[in-house]
């Protein structure tokens, strides 16, 4: 028997308000720990939450993205479970009442578009932190987390393989940095994913016994424990058994999925309307105010940049993978410097230097310096190869280009009678190469322009030398 995998994905995306959803406490991560607190988030006898209009109008913009619809009325709901990270033996959710729902996100599989549907779209607080310690059976709780934001995007179970999902997440965690409501840093819990994955009998209608997955902090972990998932269920189905409805943890030392508890329903959670809290209303005038703030979105980019650069769909989908990557493209073409050069230099050797794109804005090479860069080698003041010279002195330097050129004496030598007089020498010089051209070597050129460079220390103008060369050779 075969089976088809049904796969359906609950994404915590924690939003950029400077303080956090109830409360007017920093969100800052890495502060010491417990110091981003007070009493709301405590969760103290008394307090009382603020709604933080902010993390409303970041969620209507997800949504507007989305193609979802804002529900004029929306409520706060207490989710009630016991953690010890929970300080206030609660969770402030949203349940029945969701801030936006039906939404969509698009997929290419095989070359073909895939509509993945969005069930909803909910704001809630998050939870603390747990520190194990190591050494001793005992545990810390850090609160600074406890009450941040976080936008919960439910995907419908639409998707039918873990690579399908990790598609998805990377579509998803582009939009959302593309709007800057999230900065999108798994390792840092910024962009969370929790994974329902189930399998059924090809044509059957009804979904199998869905396991739920958690503890994956980056698209390679949701990949991979997903696709152990898939072939332990399958496993299990294949040998008669049944599949447990639970929560699993990926252990990514391991390579395995590991029980963590029993899967909870809705019920479980006792979810009733927050008394603290008003319904949220949000009307027309305050959707078309947020949709005049969304920015070109990437597909839409993407698109722009085939047409309007005429760059290679290969290209464009890469320059516009992060939003500061396409901007950096940008602003180097702004110089006038051709548009696939400066492609071609921003994907090799930029991205060759920067550890992630996001750290682009803050390197020494800045985009009005690589456009400069680039118009040098096109007008032959120096070589392509030269110019990788220069481009790597900028990145210790952060010095305009022309400044490196200067000090350095890495000027490219196009003076005609100068480069003519060494190629004369080097010609004498080498009797048997020139027999070797006469007799139709061509490739032996290769070894002309070597000599050349090599007396002019990489500086000659290829294009020049090579045409000196053939011209005396052809001579001769």
């Amino acid at each position: 028997m075969e089976f088809e995998t049904v796969i359906g994905l609950e994404v915590h995306a924690q939003l950029r308000t400077a303080t956090k959803i109830f409360c007017g406490c920093a969100t800052t991560f890495g502060a010491p720990p417990n110091t981003n607190t007070c009493p709301v988030c405590l969760g103290l006898p008394g307090s009382l939450p603020v709604l933080n209009k902010m993390a409303v109008e970041y969620g209507i913009k997800v949504a507007l993205a989305a193609n979802a619809t804002v529900n004029p009325l929306s409520q706060f709901a207490r989710k009630n479970y016991f953690y010890p990270d929970l300080p206030k033996g609660y969770q402030t959710s949203q349940y029945d009442r969701p801030l936006v729902e039906h939404g969509r996100i698009d997929i290419t599989v095989d070359n073909e578009v895939k509509t993945i549907g969005i069930t909803r779209m909910h704001l809630e607080e998050d939870a603390g932190k747990l520190i194990h310690d190591e050494r001793e059976p005992r545990s810390f709780v850090d609160l600074n987390r406890a009450g941040t934001p976080l936008l919960e995007i439910v995907s419908e179970p639409d998707l039918r393989s873990p690579a399908e999902a990790v598609d998805y997440l990377r579509k998803l965690h582009t939009m959302l940095r593309y709007l800057d409501v999230c900065d999108g840093n798994m390792q840092e819990g910024s962009f969370r994913c929790d994974a329902n994955i189930s399998l059924r009998p090809f044509g059957a209608a009804e979904f199998g016994v869905r396991t739920e997955l958690k503890n994956m902090n980056s698209f390679r972990h949701v990949q991979a424990a997903l696709e152990y998932e898939q072939r332990r269920q399958r496993d299990i189905l294949l040998e008669g058994g049944t599949v447990i409805q639970q929560t699993m943890l990926w252990n990514p030392d391991k390579g395995i999925t590991e029980p963590m508890r029993g899967k909870e329903d809705a019920h479980d959670y006792r979810y009733f309307p927050c008394p603290d809290l008003l319904e949220v209303q949000v009307d027309d005038s305050w959707v078309n105010t947020v949709r005049h703030t969304l920015p070109e979105l990437p597909e839409a980019r993407r698109n722009r940049f085939v047409d309007s650069y005429g760059l290679p769909p290969y290209d464009a989908a890469l320059l516009t993978e992060a939003r500061e990557l396409a901007d950096y493209f940008e602003q180097a073409t702004a110089t006038g410097a051709p548009a696939k050069k400066v492609a071609n230099w921003v994907m090799t050797e930029l991205l060759r230097e920067v550890t992630a794109p996001a750290l682009i804005a803050d390197g020494a090479v800045s985009p009005e310096h690589l456009g400069t860069l680039v118009l040098l080698i096109e007008d032959g003041t120096i070589s392509g190869k030269i110019g990788k010279s220069v481009f790597t002195e900028m990145i210790s330097s952060g010095k305009d280009p022309r400044t490196i050129i200067t000090e350095k004496g890495f000027s490219q030598i196009s003076d005609e009678d100068e480069l003519l007089k060494l190629v004369r020498e080097i010609i004498t010089a080498s009797p048997d190469q020139v027999a070797q051209f006469k007799a139709g070597k061509s490739k032996v050129m290769g070894y002309f322009i070597g000599r050349l460079m090599q007396k002019t220390k990489g500086s000659a103008n290829p294009k020049l030398a090579n045409q000196l060369f053939t011209r005396e050779l052809s001579a001769r």
